[in-house]
């Protein structure tokens, strides 16, 4: 296991990113569940077990604008087959600082170690909690190189009253002091790109998560 891209998330929490020169940072996988790429501004960070020689010369034979070649769909496309992996999307990646004290949305925990919201959250993380509130879920749980990440739905009926913006900050008062929270959201999907933000979520670069075959 490395450690190194938890130090780079690390830094990111804290506004401290990779220097914007257009190079690419190879890393190796924090464990065998996580794979994919980071995109800060003019920099990538790719986090495989993969050969290194190769990253870097499958990204030299992407077409195209070079600063944008980690999130291009030929690299990815190769990345995948290469690892016999698969993806979702790319996601827009936020975080947010924690906050002092209990939320003020009232939530019940779901303990249920069966239960859809549970099973499917433990598929992408570790030490999964799940909680409901009147017209929503939220899902916390340590993530890619062990960090919190936080997600959230909100049902039909419950939407356009401020309940997205409300889970996504109580996710920030449910982690530990001094700790931070991720969560993407599909750039296409406006809507939770502005709930995250509302409850202070800031952006950070873009991810592309590579899910194990099966």
């Amino acid at each position: 296991m490395s450690d190194a891209l938890a130090r780079i998330l690390a830094a990111a929490e804290n506004g401290e990113f990779p220097p914007p020169d257009g190079t690419t940072t190879v890393v190796p996988q924090p464990n065998r569940r996580d794979a994919g790429v980071l995109a800060f501004t003019a920099h990538s960070v790719v986090f495989t077990d993969e050969d290194p020689e190769w990253v870097r010369a499958t990204l030299a034979a992407v077409s195209g604008d070079p600063l944008a070649a980690s999130m291009n769909p030929g690299f990815l496309g190769s990345l995948m087959a290469r690892t016999n992996r698969s993806m979702n999307t790319i996601d827009l990646l936020t975080v947010a600082p924690s906050r002092p004290g209990p939320p003020e949305l009232p939530l019940r925990e779901i303990e249920d170690p069966d239960h859809t919201r549970v099973a499917g959250a433990l598929q992408h993380r570790d030490d999964v909690r799940v909680w409901a509130a009147d017209g929503g879920v939220l899902v916390i749980g340590r993530g890619v190189a062990g960090r919190w990440e936080a997600a959230i739905e909100v049902d039909l009926e419950a939407r356009g009253a401020g309940l997205g913006a409300r889970l996504a900050d109580a996710a920030r008062h449910l982690i530990p002091d001094g700790e931070h929270v991720w969560a993407q959201q599909s750039p296409g999907n406006a809507r939770s790109v502005r709930t995250f933000q509302l409850a202070g979520f800031r952006p950070v670069g873009s991810e592309a998560l590579l899910l194990p075959s099966g």
